[in-house]
């Protein structure tokens, strides 16, 4: 094996490692118990900003990830499992998956809500096994801060993301390159 293969393994055998032992805390929760996450989260974020609930109550359908867990050393992966709330009721359950290469150290959870705004948007998602943000479709990613305040009725995006954690919503993000699955639980 080559000097610069070796220095691409490692990093990336210290990656699968790391996501392997975080995997269990955020991947073996029962349905009940991943309801009761995704119900939470999504009231922390209506708590925070009431936009947000605004734009809940207008949606076709809601994928909430209670806990998305990323770590990366030279190369990066997330993971996590969530469910889509369909006039507020679990519908099913998926897993988000992305990886990215550059430089990057450390772990750090945050938490994602997609609204599907149209019943299309919804539709083409869960017609899709392997959904990716970016190709399948676009994700608008709501940015909030000081003056950062939007119109529910002007955002006609058919997916509005938020991504945030136990600090507040974070920004300048972007999900392009996740990858969502149907799991069964």
């Amino acid at each position: 094996m080559t000097p610069n293969r070796i220095a691409v393994c490692v990093p990336s055998l210290v990656l699968l490692l790391v996501l392997a032992l975080l995997t269990p805390t955020t991947q073996a929760a029962s349905k009940l118990e991943l309801d009761n996450r995704v119900q939470a989260t999504l009231e922390r974020l209506y708590s925070r900003k009431a936009e947000a609930r605004a734009l809940g109550q207008k949606a076709v359908a809601i994928l909430v990830f209670p806990q998305m867990v990323k770590a990366g050393v030279g190369v990066g992966g997330e993971v996590g499992e969530g469910g889509m709330l369909v006039n507020g009721q679990p519908s099913g359950y998926y897993r988000n998956t992305s990886l990215s290469i550059g430089f990057q150290l450390g772990i750090q959870t945050r938490s994602e809500v997609l609204m599907f705004m149209t019943e299309r948007a919804y539709q083409d998602f869960i017609g899709h096994d392997g959904w990716e943000a970016g190709v399948d479709g676009s994700i608008a990613i709501v940015e909030f801060g000081v003056g950062k305040e939007f119109d529910t009725n002007s955002i006609r995006e058919p997916i509005i993301g938020f991504v945030f954690a136990n600090k507040g919503l974070m920004y300048n993000l972007s999900l392009e390159g996740s990858k969502y699955w149907k799991i069964k639980k």
